[in-house]
């Protein structure tokens, strides 16, 4: 199960822009501040539970609170997300290309770079 509605997306992209875990009363007070339709505390503590629950964030005991913080970083989500939609498909050369016509040419440039570093021989299996 993925990240769902708006107030999940807002609470992930807080917690992913915060410097550590962070309380629901600041967490709500950020995403309200993102927000054209403020969200309740209970709402939004009732939300960060259910991300704890599905694996995209973990709580710690701070006196009679609790702290969130994410699981994993943005950058690891977005991957992971990427992944598991190429592997719906069986013939994943099509949509690769679709991908990469769709692209930024900078993205492009830089995934060219990525792909070229992660498929060039290592060090010590280069011969003279």
């Amino acid at each position: 199960m993925g990240i769902a509605g708006p107030l999940e997306r807002a609470i992930m992209e807080a917690l992913w822009d915060a410097d550590g875990a962070l309380l629901i009363r600041e967490l709500r007070s950020l995403v309200n501040a993102e927000s054209a339709r403020p969200s309740a505390y209970t709402t939004v503590q009732t939300v960060a539970d259910r991300l704890a629950q599905k694996g995209f964030l973990t709580r710690t005991a701070d006196r009679n609170a609790w702290r969130y913080a994410p699981t994993r970083s943005r950058e690891d989500h977005v991957a992971q997300v990427m992944a598991e939609a190429l592997a719906e498909t069986a013939d994943r050369g099509p949509v690769l290309a679709r991908f990469a016509e769709t692209i930024d040419p900078h993205d492009a440039h830089r995934l060219l770079v990525e792909l070229a570093q992660r498929s060039a021989p290592a060090p010590e299996d280069r011969r003279p």
